[in-house]
């Protein structure tokens, strides 16, 4: 059988690898990769490249450092999404806490699909304007 490529994870652009990163370690339980903890002993944190892991160490999200950044403009298509990341919850209950998680953490609610009797979802700026969705799968 032909070997195929794997994804190994997915990059994130941001002018704020560290915040974004903690944005999406507190929103979806993971956990840094080794090296790339937050420094401990007062010195700056001037991490332009992070990566975050699920509990097994398999990489999940990567961030990025670039300079600029232009945000979506999304539903519009001014300045396109070029990506978005979907995430599923598993009741209508669950979309609900995890709505309130995502906002607490600073995400920006974008659309708000929650009524839809077959795909109930929410649709959010994360701290980079990054789209992503929050649905019941």
């Amino acid at each position: 059988m032909a070997e195929y490529p794997r994804l190994l994870h997915t990059v994130l652009d941001t002018t704020r690898p560290r915040q974004l990163a903690e944005f999406y370690r507190q929103l979806l339980g993971l956990h840094y990769r080794p090296g790339d903890e937050p420094p401990t002993d007062g010195t700056a944190d001037e991490a332009d490249w992070l990566v975050l892991v699920d509990s097994a160490g398999a990489r999940m999200l990567a961030f990025q450092l670039v300079d600029h950044l232009a945000r979506t403009t999304w539903p519009t298509h001014e300045v396109p999404m070029q990506l978005h990341v979907d995430f599923t919850v598993s009741s209508r209950d669950e979309l609900e806490r995890q709505r309130g998680r995502a906002e607490a953490l600073g995400a920006e609610l974008l659309l708000d699909r929650s009524d839809d009797p077959d795909e109930p979802l929410y649709v959010f700026a994360d701290l980079s304007g990054h789209p992503f969705c929050l649905f019941v799968a």
